[in-house]
């Protein structure tokens, strides 16, 4: 007398698994924050791959970017640019030192703080950087025409400046 087996229903559910599903985090679509962070990804792998020529990550193009238009700005404001907390900036500006791209100016009126300037260096290669980040943006985001773009970013903006 033969047995029924489990392993005869399995290539019936081979045929099941094989219909179209919805992707596994399909219970996350209807979440803004969700869907934001996912794109945030594929920007930054695109960034962090053309950055990584020039031994850079986001952050610290971001520093860069951030003290060309401000010269002179101190170590918590840069943080504060940045978001991220105040001890997190040294680091970062002991590598933008090191590759001799931005230098700390010891403040007169106050000996205790510095100013950060850019270099010659740092802002000859901040030219190049600029020019790598906003291709790098229009190929990560190819799929949107310029209206669309323009949209995303004037929405984005008004979430995070409220």
């Amino acid at each position: 007398m033969a047995k029924s087996s489990k392993i005869a229903a399995a290539p019936e559910a081979l045929v099941v698994a094989a219909e179209p599903q919805a992707p596994l985090d399909s219970a996350l679509d209807d979440l803004i924050g969700y869907a934001m962070r996912r794109a945030q990804l594929k920007l930054f792998q695109n960034l962090i791959g053309r950055l990584s020529a020039h031994d850079l990550r986001p952050a610290q193009f971001s520093a860069l970017a951030i003290i060309d238009q401000h010269p002179g700005l101190m170590q918590a404001d840069l943080a504060k640019a940045l978001a991220i907390e105040p001890p997190q900036v040294v680091p970062l500006l002991n590598k933008l030192e090191e590759r001799a791209l931005a230098v700390r100016v010891r403040c007169k009126p106050d000996k205790r703080s510095y100013g950060i300037f850019l270099s010659k260096t740092g802002e000859s290669l901040l030219k190049e950087l600029k020019l790598i980040a906003t291709q790098s943006d229009l190929d990560s985001t190819a799929t949107l025409d310029s209206q669309e773009r323009e949209e995303l970013l004037r929405l984005l903006k008004k979430v995070y400046q409220q």
